[in-house]
């Protein structure tokens, strides 16, 4: 008993109270967004906000349990947890009940459970084992590889279901790796092949493609400082794309522009092999190697776009690009949501008051869309204190994260930290209309049992870990 009290005295006091305040402006916000003049009170268990106070209330006796475990037992049953986790996800396609296209959840009874939430815990937990176990040495392809496999399988699985909102959840895991060894340029090609994504579908292919050398001469010369060479190749370059142009034109007639260009490249890349073996020059091998990558891969984003996306993803990708509009259709969620927070003004028109909440413009207020009637209701002010909220919760993470002596325990925190990151960027990037919409909660503000919990557990297992912290797990 003695042990446990310690525990709970030893638990940071300031995240906890971060944790609550969250939740109890979440619970406010959850009954404004879906007042019922007929059901005034706040517990009345027939509405959402009851059944949100039900969750919250054994969110905090979840918390408890989960702070009086055994740190010990997180990290050595690590595996299994993860395991557990994979399994639900796979019992889910098979048993799961299918919500809006997607078969995410069990029900029992009036209970819907979502197991990819719960399933975050155990990648977070079996990332955090594992790289404890390796010594961080994430410069070994094996190692990386292994990991990643850790990350990617639950991902896969949530993908089938399909909730592509979740697997850019789960792909945040990858921030991890970065804290621990992970070269950097990975995380740079990851941003630019999603800059390029974008780019691609904004721009036709050929411009963007010339664009891209233009800018690889550039990189090539600030490597070398050698104008000669860079001067050298373009004009190889030059000659051998006019030659392969003029003789598509008068005689084949049936390669496209795009291919040209290609083909012109590698037979460059050819020319120049001999200097790059003599001369050792890496660099240019790597900005070459970059840029074939990067032109391969613009040029099968128009494919993946038409033919792996589903049609509500384009659609919203569209939108958000500027090259669609659908105000009444797939962009209307979002434009509300705008129009809800726009008109909040600076101070908000006052708690119960929001027209745009109070007559239901904005589809699942009350979830994905959380944000919108905190800008309407608490106008600026009360959006800039949520967001500091989170920033705050953000900052102590971190720096409880580096106060581990354990690197299982500063591992995992990290994974929370990424988790929450994820879910905070992309909600409220939602509601403002500068992310797609992908349907993912806002951490202890938007409603749902499943989600409040998976974010508890989450957060008290590292608090538990934390009030630990001067043991050392092996």
């Amino acid at each position: 008993m003695k042990r446990t009290e310690n525990i709970l005295l030893r638990i940071d006091k300031l995240t906890v109270l971060l944790f609550l305040v969250m939740v109890v402006l979440g619970w406010l916000n959850i009954y404004a967004a879906v007042y019922n003049e007929e059901h005034k009170g706040i517990m009345d268990l027939s509405q959402r906000y009851g059944k949100q106070f039900v969750w919250i209330l054994a969110a905090i006796i979840i918390a408890v349990f989960v702070v009086i475990i055994d740190n010990r037992f997180y990290f050595f049953f690590g595996y299994f947890i993860y395991g557990g986790s994979i399994i639900l996800l796979i019992l889910v396609l098979i048993l799961g009940r299918e919500i809006n296209g997607a078969r995410s959840w069990f029900e029992f009874g009036s209970l819907n459970l979502q197991p990819s939430e719960f399933a975050k815990i155990g990648t977070a937990i079996a990332i955090a084992r594992y790289l404890n176990s390796r010594g961080q040495e994430l410069t070994k392809f094996k190692n990386l590889l292994q990991v990643s496999c850790i990350i990617l399988i639950p991902s896969l699985l949530v993908a089938v279901q399909p909730d592509m909102g979740s697997v850019m959840i789960y792909l945040g895991f990858f921030m991890v790796l970065f804290r621990e060894g992970l070269s950097p340029y990975i995380f740079i090609s990851g941003l630019l092949a999603v800059f390029l994504f974008f780019i691609a579908l904004l721009f036709n292919n050929l411009y963007v493609t010339l664009i891209m050398i233009v800018v690889a001469i550039l990189f090539a010369w600030f490597a070398t400082r050698k104008w000669k060479l860079c001067l050298t190749g373009l004009t190889i370059f030059i000659i051998i794309t006019t030659t392969l142009y003029v003789i598509n034109h008068y005689v084949l007639k049936s390669i496209g522009n795009e291919l040209i260009i290609m083909l012109s490249l590698i037979l460059s890349g050819i020319a120049f092999a001999w200097y790059i073996y003599r001369q050792k020059a890496y660099s240019i091998l790597i900005i070459y190697l970059f840029l074939m990558g990067s032109i391969t891969y613009i040029n099968t984003v128009e494919y993946t776009f038409n033919n792996i996306l589903e049609p509500h993803q384009k659609d919203r990708i569209s939108i958000l690009l500027g090259l669609k509009s659908d105000p009444f259709r797939t962009g209307y969620n979002v434009n509300q949501s705008i129009i809800s927070i726009g008109s909040g003004g600076f101070t908000g028109k006052g708690f119960l008051q929001g027209t745009q909440t109070k007559f239901k413009f904005v589809p699942k207020q009350s979830s994905d869309f959380i944000f919108c009637t905190v800008g309407e209701e608490w106008g600026f002010i009360g959006s800039v204190v949520v967001i500091v909220l989170y920033l705050s919760l953000l900052l102590r993470l971190v720096f409880l994260a580096e106060r581990q002596r354990s690197s299982f325990s500063r591992i995992y925190g990290y994974g929370v930290i990424s988790v929450f990151l994820m879910h905070f960027f992309i909600n409220i990037g939602m509601s403002v209309g500068i992310v797609p919409v992908i349907g993912i909660p806002l951490p202890f503000f938007s409603y749902g049992g499943s989600s409040l919990w998976g974010f508890t557990i989450l957060l008290f297992i590292f608090l538990r870990l934390d009030a630990s912290r001067t043991e050392y797990l092996v």
